[in-house]
């Protein structure tokens, strides 16, 4: 299944819709908790329980239908701890405090450039997956589409460190720690490898986070509770699938299909975040990623 053409490409288009649909989750779920967009310590404990029930829902249903896949040894443990700094830990930490600064569409949008580094660190990283006309045409349009998704209403390009910059950061470890997963977890169940990266990473930020927590920075009320136990769904199932492709599939070429988060992450941010709607540069943009999705898959992947 996870090697067949057509599977392969359903199961990356729907880990990226899962991951398009985040971005309106968390931003209606910092009003809903009452989080302070400049507290960055109450986002990291809020990303801290969600990694945890994530990697915990991941771990319990591996145990509960394939036992002996959960164990790992130590040379193991040593990478998925590492795994979970990186792709947990860093990652979110840029993520979730650079959500805060921007709009749902705009981090949408940022969160692409994840592709273009995934891709371009695969051509250096594996002679199997190098770049080839079309993944240049496919990123040319991609990184285009970012830009704009990021231009202002009256043609200035805004941009700060701790949001759009967070973001780019964000998506630039996420990528690492895509290649990292593909090269140094061989050997570990992809559920085993989800789960656990989620739960160390997890306890890694919520180490840094609790002890700085100001009282009341997260107040939970119905909805707030509802979102962060589907977002905690959401990592679960998106990343376990994601996993189980990356270790039969070439990374560069399923990061592809990442292409698809901003297009469902702008979309779904204008229904449900107030004050978001899609504009002509927003548009533009999700063109422009569209457009690198369908050259690069124009009639096969041509090397």
């Amino acid at each position: 299944m996870f090697q067949h053409k057509w599977a392969v490409i359903g199961i990356a288009v729907f880990c990226s819709l899962l991951w398009g649909s985040a971005f309106p989750v968390l931003k209606v779920s910092y009003e809903e908790l009452q989080m302070a967009p400049d507290d960055t310590f109450a986002k990291i404990v809020f990303a801290g329980w969600r990694f945890l029930l994530a990697g915990i829902i991941v771990l319990v249903g591996l145990l509960l239908t394939n036992p002996k896949k959960v164990i790992i040894t130590k040379r193991q443990l040593m990478v998925i701890v590492i795994l979970g700094f990186i792709q947990t830990s860093l990652q979110y930490f840029f993520f979730y405090n650079g959500l805060a600064k921007v709009s749902g569409m705009q981090g949408s949008i940022l969160s692409a450039s994840a592709t273009f580094f995934t891709v371009i660190l695969a051509h250096y990283y594996y002679r199997n997956d190098r770049m080839n006309w079309k993944k240049v045409i496919g990123l040319i349009a991609g990184f285009a589409g970012i830009i704009v998704a990021n231009w202002g209403q009256e043609f200035e390009l805004a941009f700060q460190f701790t949001g759009e910059g967070y973001m780019i950061l964000a998506a630039l470890t996420g990528a690492i720690g895509t290649i990292m997963a593909k090269e140094l977890a061989v050997g570990i169940h992809p559920f085993a490898l989800t789960g656990w990266q989620l739960t160390i990473g997890a306890v890694l930020l919520l180490a840094v986070g609790y002890p700085q927590l100001g009282e009341n920075a997260i107040t939970f009320n119905g909805l707030g509770t509802i979102l962060f136990i589907y977002s905690a769904i959401l990592s679960a199932v998106a990343f376990a699938l994601w996993y189980s492709i990356l270790k039969y599939n070439k990374a560069g070429e399923i990061s592809i299909y990442k292409f698809v988060v901003p297009v469902s992450g702008t979309v779904l941010s204008a229904m449900f975040i107030p004050g978001e709607t899609l504009n002509v540069f927003i548009l533009f943009a999700i063109l422009l990623v569209a457009a690198g999705i369908i050259v690069i898959n124009w009639r096969g992947r041509a090397s």
